[in-house]
């Protein structure tokens, strides 16, 4: 925060939402107007936004409007036809690494708190794994009124984000409490969902991505791994105020911000890296889907196309997961397993056969898992199992920051 001349506190200006999906809902309200600033503004720090209206807050702003800022269709309807085919309300729910309704009226406050989902919006909020931030907007007898009151409560211990609302001179002449925060103020805590402090002063080192195992000077071994899991995980980890180092295979993806990446191409490569910065972190994440065997021999030249078949002899690859989970002192390790069947049982098998701390593990197969970026995880732990349900990678990897911030406890 910085100060302004009488010594008020005013939100920076400079914050950050690249990559980040906001689906902004619209309830009815006449602070409704204030949410198409709302959408500038979070356009201008870089998010992606789709726009959510109900019945209400088309009464005080088109559709039209919101489509313009936002540059997408804007959605009303739970039982369109067409949105229900193209992006329904279970899709917007998974697209959504952020749910904000801004403004949020006192009658979708309480359909909220009642678990409702016969409009959109609240379909969205019930369907979706992300978080739920709410910017109220009322008059401010029905803001002060034990009804809303208790609404609230229910949604803080749900985990309901609120903003605000402010005090100040209202719509239907009244002044107190009630008013909408402003868009600018709005932005800035809508930047703050995604800054939870939960691994400050941590130092986490995460593995991402294939490695290829060279054959020949043009072909190699690989897998399917697009690296999109390890660097949503790399990127949460900074959010939440850790130091964070990503060893990565080949990817196409961007390096996350405040994120320090080591490109590598081959399992013994990105042991090594690993080996080498181990000791100074307290959480190591084994997300890579690295090669368990690589070629005895790499040929000095392109092998030809001379015989019907050819015959690679193939020889084990360090196991660095099980290497970083043998170390003494080392740091708390987690594992992934990516699985085509028996999920539980082969993930619990290897958290075991390891000796890892935790283990996130996830069905692989067709259109599943790799290369897309929609995943499920379960994640287990000796006495300890949660399952995460469908979600964009980018939330799944907030959530497994959270669980693992929350086992190890506040740093000392």
């Amino acid at each position: 925060m910085h100060t302004g001349p009488q010594g008020e506190s005013r939100p920076d200006t400079m914050i950050s939402l690249n990559n980040k999906r906001i689906l902004l809902g619209v309830t009815g309200s006449v602070a409704a107007y204030k949410s198409a600033e709302l959408v500038r503004r979070l356009r201008d720090a870089g998010a992606e936004l789709r726009v959510v209206l109900t019945r209400g807050g088309a009464g005080f702003v088109t559709p039209l409007t919101f489509q313009a800022l936002s540059g997408n269709p804007v959605h009303t309807e739970l039982l369109d036809t067409e949105a229900e085919a193209a992006m329904g309300h279970i899709a917007l729910a998974r697209w959504a690494d952020a749910v904000v309704v801004a403004p949020a009226s006192a009658n979708f406050i309480s359909r909220l708190a009642q678990g409702r989902a016969d409009d959109l919006l609240s379909a969205i909020c019930l369907a979706t794994a992300a978080p739920i931030a709410i910017a109220p907007a009322m008059n401010q007898q029905m803001w002060a009124n034990a009804a809303t009151r208790e609404n609230l409560q229910w949604l803080s211990n749900r985990g309901i984000t609120q903003f605000g609302p402010a005090d100040g001179d209202q719509a239907c002449g009244e002044t107190g409490p009630g008013r909408m925060l402003e868009a600018e103020q709005i932005a800035q805590r809508v930047a703050g969902l995604f800054e939870t402090g939960a691994l400050a002063g941590r130092r986490v080192l995460i593995t991402a991505g294939p490695t290829r195992e060279a054959i020949d000077p043009v072909r190699y071994l690989s897998n399917r791994s697009s690296g999109k899991m390890g660097y949503a995980i790399a990127e949460a980890a900074a959010e939440a105020g850790a130091t964070v180092v990503l060893v990565s295979g080949p990817t196409a993806l961007d390096t996350p911000p405040r994120v320090q990446r080591i490109d590598v191409q081959s399992a013994r490569q990105m042991c090594d890296a690993v080996m080498q910065r181990v000791a100074d972190s307290d959480i190591f994440i084994g997300t890579a889907a690295v090669a368990d065997y690589r070629p005895v021999a790499v040929a000095p030249h392109k092998i030809k196309k001379t015989e019907h078949t050819l015959t690679l002899q193939l020889q084990r690859n360090p196991d660095i997961l099980a290497e970083v989970a043998a170390l003494d002192g080392g740091p708390f390790t987690v594992g992934f397993a990516a699985e085509t069947e028996a999920l539980e049982t082969h993930a619990r098998e290897k958290l075991q056969r390891k000796g890892l701390d935790m283990i996130a593990a996830n069905q692989v197969g067709a259109n599943t898992a790799f290369e897309v970026d929609d995943n499920a995880l379960l994640i287990l732990t000796a006495d300890d199992r949660q399952q995460l349900p469908e979600a964009r990678k980018s939330v799944l990897g907030r959530q497994l920051i959270e669980i693992i911030a929350a086992r190890l406890g506040p740093r000392n």
